[in-house]
């Protein structure tokens, strides 16, 4: 499976560089979501602009991410998505589960925002 990660001190960009991200790369993907969450990255950015097609196990894999940082800071999935893959997420209704947010940089200051709403109701 092809991929980058940009990591920085509060957050994390990873991005799919698959045209497809169905049951063959899905198991991978999944294997690298959780060695990143056991690292203790808070903040996760997917970026799936690159991605063409999505399918249940690669929907799997995003829901498995969604989960494993629920606990630990903020999961959103961003960039262009292409026609089919949002229209996959929609369909299924995972729009209303997941945070989509259009580009890196917002999703970048979306999870500042979210940290730093964290932090503020730790401290009351």
């Amino acid at each position: 499976m092809k991929y980058a990660v940009d990591k920085q001190e509060r957050h994390t960009v990873f991005t799919v560089q698959e045209g497809n991200l169905n049951s063959v790369v899905a198991p991978e993907l999944k294997s690298e979501f959780v060695l990143l969450s056991n690292e203790g990255i808070r903040n996760l950015i997917v970026d799936l602009s690159q991605v063409e097609y999505i399918d249940s196990s690669g929907l799997s894999s995003i829901l498995t991410a969604n989960r494993l940082w629920k606990d630990l800071g903020s999961f959103i999935l961003t960039g262009e998505m292409q026609p089919n893959v949002k229209r996959l997420i929609t369909m299924s209704r995972l729009d209303s589960v997941l945070t989509i947010i259009p580009t890196v940089a917002e999703s970048i200051d979306f999870a500042y925002m979210e940290e730093l709403q964290r932090d503020l109701t730790k401290e009351d």
